[in-house]
């Protein structure tokens, strides 16, 4: 990956045998499995194992060139102190701007835009799950024919709501989120909620009168069916509310056209899942060029996973527009190291089984290939788990690294675009927005071929460049947010919201 590095990886589907043999004239000592990394060089005992031009370990023994190295002797180095690091110190010139972009989208009142035009039923609690699945059933095959102009039906259901510390600190945390995952565009600036009437979080508590923008029949703000009602007779009464509700919503939504809207409009969520060796290579550095193009374009970007990017704060906050941003990313992190702290682990629980099987040793070297996610551009904002986003340009979002909870978390800051890389495969999908599906390695996408939409594995075979899967990348966000299907929709994937709800750390 850079001229110092005196590790790589092995490319070829299925790995190398013992004693093969580069052009360069290193000589395989052992079998090495595909994505895994091989010694350039002899590496004595304790020497530093460099890969990214970063020290991502040291040999824990030593190593003769063409040694097979992996989590058993690779001996992981300390984590960063967050003390001292570079603050907003590489100077980044401004990139050329990209104009003239443009996608077909659902203008909202306020002011955003979305990709889908999606009718979703927030529940106030866990208890009216059951009967929202039933009614959303229903609507989807005895109301939802009747609006074509209308994508979907969702229902945003969590495990959140009672029998908790409502008032707790942190609670705020999943209540906003659930309240801000209401707001998403995709949802047509309206909400329809279903509460039970006895749980803690009462709807006027999840939104305050006036955090919609659109007022429903009646003046009601947010258009609510409470189960509790004493209108209810029987099960089938509380499933004939919600549909009618549902389909007074319809209704407006159906009214809703496409527009041309300049891609400043776009707020694209990148993340990885499911992560190997190759994520830093190909469909990472990728997804990184696309970031670059779509935040000249004057679209929003937001990259996350706290629990990666830690390893690589000092990269974060040489890129920071101002020390401000600097500093907000210095506490995500903080809070991060005092988590792992108060629950007596560290922080090599991350990587998982499959990281290590697809070659990665540890977080060090995982969080060098997550970071590429985010390009290469200054670093405008940050935001809080379930904060709505305020600002265009690249923004870090503070989440863990656990697929559905970032997902969750983007989805509630705005997000209208999801980008998902994997390398080991995850059959990943979120009805509330399009996915857009990523794969690291020609054999996955081969194997995977209706589940993956990019096949970034040409990279590392020589068949395109980082650039061709970037202009790629880009190329399909426009297409996706005009409506075209990702194999994701297509298939009906969707992953429950997972609320981040942390208890208090000191």
């Amino acid at each position: 990956m850079h001229d110092n590095d005196n590790v790589a990886i092995v490319v070829n589907d299925g790995g190398l045998p013992a004693g093969a043999v580069f052009e360069s004239g290193l000589t395989l000592l052992e079998a090495v499995p595909q994505g895994h990394k091989v010694a350039l060089r002899d590496l004595a005992k304790g020497d530093e194992v460099i890969r990214y031009n970063v020290t991502i370990g040291f040999a824990g023994e030593d190593l003769p060139a063409g040694r097979w190295l992996n989590e058993g002797n690779v001996i992981m180095p300390g984590a960063l102190g967050l003390e001292g690091l570079p603050i907003s110190t590489r100077a980044l010139p401004k990139a050329e701007p990209l104009e003239g972009y443009t996608f077909q989208g659902f203008r909202n009142p306020d002011g955003s835009v979305g990709t889908r035009n999606i009718l979703g039923i927030t529940t106030t609690v866990q208890c009216v799950s059951g009967v929202v699945e039933f009614a959303v059933d229903r609507i989807k095959k005895e109301l939802l024919p009747k609006y074509p102009n209308v994508d979907d039906v969702v229902c945003l259901e969590h495990t959140y709501g009672c029998g908790v510390a409502i008032d707790a600190p942190g609670a705020e945390i999943p209540i906003r989120t659930v309240r801000n995952i209401a707001l998403n565009p995709n949802f047509g600036g309206q909400a329809m909620v279903v509460s039970l009437g006895c749980e803690k979080l009462q709807p006027t508590r999840l939104f305050p009168k006036g955090s919609i923008p659109i007022q429903n029949e009646g003046g009601a703000d947010p258009a609510l069916v409470c189960l509790q009602d004493g209108e209810h007779v029987g099960f089938m009464s509380m499933i004939d509310s919600i549909m009618k509700q549902a389909e007074t919503n319809l209704k407006r939504l159906n009214a809703r056209q496409r527009e041309t809207v300049p891609a400043s409009e776009l707020v694209v969520g990148v993340q990885c899942g499911g992560s190997d060796a190759f994520s830093g290579v190909t469909a990472n550095p990728a997804v990184g060029f696309a970031t670059d193009l779509l935040v000249r374009a004057g679209a929003t970007v937001m990259f996350s996973e706290t629990t990666e990017v830690r390893d690589g704060i000092d990269q974060l906050t040489s890129r920071a527009e101002t020390p401000e941003v600097a500093a907000a990313m210095i506490r995500e992190m903080a809070w991060y190291d005092r988590y792992l702290d108060h629950g007596g682990v560290d922080r090599s629980a991350n990587t998982t089984p499959g990281n290590k099987k697809g070659g990665l040793s540890n977080i060090v070297e995982k969080a060098m290939g997550s970071i590429v996610k985010s390009g290469s551009s200054a670093i405008n904002g940050v935001i809080s788990p379930g904060e709505k986003l305020k600002q265009k340009g690249l923004i870090y979002a503070a989440t863990p690294a656990s697929d559905f909870i970032c997902g969750t978390l983007q989805l509630a800051a705005g997000m209208n675009v999801h980008i998902f890389t994997t390398g080991r495969g995850t059959p990943y999908g979120l009805a509330e927005v399009p996915v857009i599906k990523v794969a690291t390695r020609n054999d996955l996408a081969k194997r995977w071929h209706d589940l993956m939409d990019i096949n970034a594995g040409r990279i590392a075979s020589g068949d395109a460049t980082i650039a061709d899967v970037g202009w790629e990348m880009f190329q399909l966000v426009l297409d996706v947010a005009s409506g075209r299907e990702t194999w994701a929709e297509k298939w009906k994937l969707q992953n429950a919201l997972v609320l981040f709800n942390p208890a208090p750390v000191t």
